[in-house]
């Protein structure tokens, strides 16, 4: 009895000493935050910067405009359009102890990815990109004037998207899509959820690309659990950070968030782990040599000029990136499709005549205008990424529409704003594919009403491999099937609202019924 009396003291005394530890942590950030506050102040008195600043709404004492920005971060693309309205096209938020700018039109994305393109191109680096220091090793967090970054640029550039490499890897991206349609042809006349088979089918036809294997079977169950691993990891990255407002609160990690950026990061390095031992066990057992990517980074690490752990954080870069964008603008076309049956017909009417009855190859693509039309006009209204990943101004007294950005602000453009803009588009807000047949508008990043990609050195380096697969696999699921809504839903019915995590995606994943149309090989 004595002795379990004295236990029940210890436990006691063990939750009083880690009460006490806790409330002892709370009441030093507390005082570090009054700390960093006053100096904040002090130093904004005596050390103004000079220049006009960007306009924006009245910042509150401490928490500054976080509520415009956190309140809905599934929305936060539209909420910057809503605001930028009301401020203009360059406009400045405080969050927290950190300032964001944010750029709306064409005319001043221009100025800030092309004439102060050195200036602004540096990446503001979030606090999740740090778990398991994965944005020292990161093609997309690492610093454009970073020698690792440059060396990564033109390996990709080279060794996976270069006209020479994607034409020998013309018949991984046929052959994909030929999976894809005997999967469509396997579930005809039944309800599915499109987005999960083009996952699947966009994330084995990037892995075959990188490594030669197909990573799911499409529509199982495989194949969930890596969409929600991909979409988990990109969603953790935009979720609002306490530690991104307040920096000198990132060591506490007071969310968790880069506790759960960590998990995610162990889970695809560890895959991909696997992956290079195999294939090291098999260069020296001199039985693999597949030529692909992979192949291709292995021999630059033989002749040290690459490490794995970089290899390894370039392959989750290229596998998140690549598997997630490719998927959703297929998904988004077939919503809008749907939605506006008389742009279906005309682009069936097309592939009929252009292609006739054989199935579609990656050669008749150029033949087909009016289905590239479609795609830029659903990239317009729904780009993959609303927002470009935020830019760093690293040089005092940039200007930007008259304004001048404070330095080490972070700087983001609002894709979306940008695509709905009224001056560079007339109804902006209608699904009008011909526009694209009246105007000559490209998006490789010169073209600033329409940058779906980016612009300047951060342009998207994957923009010659989209371009190819996305219409691919779009073109061969309009010319071999005719596409029903489920439960007799009306046109009408399709829901076109969007959900933003680090990715646009449709709100309510689409539902459609395949049902096979006549085609010969």
């Amino acid at each position: 009895m004595f002795q379990k009396k004295k236990k029940n003291n210890n436990n006691f005394s063990s939750i009083c000493s880690t009460y006490m530890e806790f409330i002892l942590l709370v009441t030093c950030a507390f005082i570090l935050f009054l700390f960093f506050f006053f100096l904040n102040l002090t130093y904004q008195k005596f050390f103004p910067n000079y220049g006009k600043h960007p306009p924006g709404p009245t910042p509150l004492p401490v928490i500054g405009n976080l509520l415009h920005f956190c309140k809905q971060p599934d929305r936060a693309h539209r909420a910057m359009a809503d605001l930028a309205k009301i401020y203009g096209p360059v406009m400045s938020l405080k969050l927290g102890m950190t300032n964001l700018v944010i750029i709306s039109s064409p005319d001043m994305a221009r100025e800030a990815l092309q004439k102060n393109d050195q200036a602004t191109s540096a990446r503001w680096v979030p606090d999740n990109p740090h778990a398991l220091n994965h944005h020292e090793v990161s093609i997309a967090w690492l610093s454009s004037s970073s020698p690792l970054w440059k060396n990564l640029r033109t390996i990709v550039t080279t060794h996976l998207f270069s006209t020479r490499c994607l034409d020998m890897t013309r018949t991984i991206r046929q052959e994909k899509t030929r999976e894809l349609m005997d999967y469509f042809h396997k579930n005809a006349g039944q309800s599915i959820k499109i987005g999960l088979p083009l996952f699947g089918a966009v994330l084995n036809l990037t892995s075959h690309l990188l490594f030669s294997e197909d990573v799911v079977d499409l529509g199982s169950d495989s194949t969930q659990d890596f969409k929600e691993l991909v979409a988990s990891a990109l969603e953790e990255t935009a979720k609002p950070n306490i530690s991104d407002f307040y920096p000198f609160l990132r060591a506490l990690d007071l969310q968790g968030r880069r506790r759960i950026a960590k998990v995610y990061l162990e889970r695809f390095y560890k895959y991909f782990d696997a992956i290079i031992t195999r294939r090291l066990t098999a260069v020296k057992q001199m039985k693999e040599n597949n030529g692909d990517f992979l192949d291709s980074l292995l021999k630059l690490h033989s002749g040290s000029k690459l490490d794995l752990r970089t290899i390894k954080g370039l392959l989750t870069d290229l596998f998140v990136a690549g598997s997630e964008s490719g998927s959703i603008t297929i998904e988004w076309a077939m919503a809008e499709l749907l939605r506006n049956p008389s742009v279906l017909l005309k682009a069936c009417a097309e592939l009929k005549e252009k292609i006739g009855n054989k199935q579609v190859e990656e050669t008749d693509i150029p033949k087909l205008p009016y289905l590239q039309a479609i795609i830029k006009e659903v990239m317009r209204l729904h780009p993959p990424g609303p927002l470009m990943l935020p830019h760093k101004v690293t040089e005092a007294g940039v200007e930007i529409g008259g304004f001048t950005l404070p330095k080490d602000a972070r700087v983001m453009i609002n894709i979306w704003a940008i695509g709905r803009d009224s001056m560079a588009w007339s109804e902006p807000d209608s699904f009008m594919p011909e526009r694209f047949l009246l105007r000559e508008v490209d998006f490789r990043g010169q073209d600033f009403e329409f940058i779906p990609f980016g612009s300047g050195r951060r342009l998207c380096p994957g923009l010659p491999l989209a371009v190819k697969t996305v219409p691919l696999i779009l073109a061969s699921m309009l010319h071999e099937f005719e596409w029903r809504l489920p439960g007799g839903m009306r046109h009408s019915d399709v829901d076109l609202k969007d959900r933003f995590g680090a990715s646009l995606a449709l709100a309510t994943p689409l539902h459609v019924v395949p049902v096979p149309v006549i085609v010969t090989d």
